[in-house]
């Protein structure tokens, strides 16, 4: 008996406890011309690290170059995120917190549609914001954006006034009212 080309993929229960760092290779850097950088080399002695939260992770990913993928994130309070785009579609989903898109404002429970090489970017509200990621893809890149030289600047002040901030908030937005 011959075995099907595309088998069916199996059901797969995944467990939070269980969830990885977002590897390399998930979501490799594209479009560093020097100036982008000479801006992220500015943005890293300003704190950056200090606003992604420690729970950044890989949730879901199949094994493969293609197939679903779902990653949970969190941004500290007014983290700015520079504008970017990816390869793949996706669909956010905010957990817990808020973050600030031009003149949308989402909070748990909102979402947004991001199409594949559409650049956005947005900012953290004043708790943070968790979100989910889900795609279609196992793989996709980070393509920087339209950050003109000011962006990057009103960024790296950002980041500069909120680090002290920053090392305080320890815990998630989702978990400040139903500690683990």
């Amino acid at each position: 008996m011959n075995k099907p080309e595309n088998p069916k993929p199996r059901m797969r229960v995944f467990y939070g406890a269980d969830a990885e760092e977002i590897p390399d290779d998930m979501m490799p850097m594209e479009g560093i011309d020097d100036t982008v950088m000479n801006a992220l080399t500015r943005l890293a002695e300003s704190g950056v690290t200090e606003g992604v939260g420690e729970r950044n992770r890989v949730l879901f990913r199949e094994s493969g170059e293609q197939g679903m993928s779902l990653v949970h994130v969190w941004f500290k309070s007014g983290y700015v995120l520079p504008f970017h785009s990816h390869s793949t579609d996706c669909l956010y989903y905010v957990i817990a917190g808020e973050l600030r898109m031009g003149s949308h404002v989402l909070r748990k429970g909102d979402g947004m549609f991001i199409p594949a090489d559409r650049g956005y970017g947005y900012e953290a509200g004043p708790d943070g914001v968790e979100l989910l990621e889900f795609r279609n893809a196992t793989r996709f890149n980070f393509l920087f954006g339209a950050n003109p030289p000011e962006r990057w600047e009103k960024i790296g002040e950002v980041y500069q006034e909120r680090e002290a901030i920053w090392r305080e908030e320890t815990v998630p937005p989702s978990d400040r009212n139903n500690p683990v």
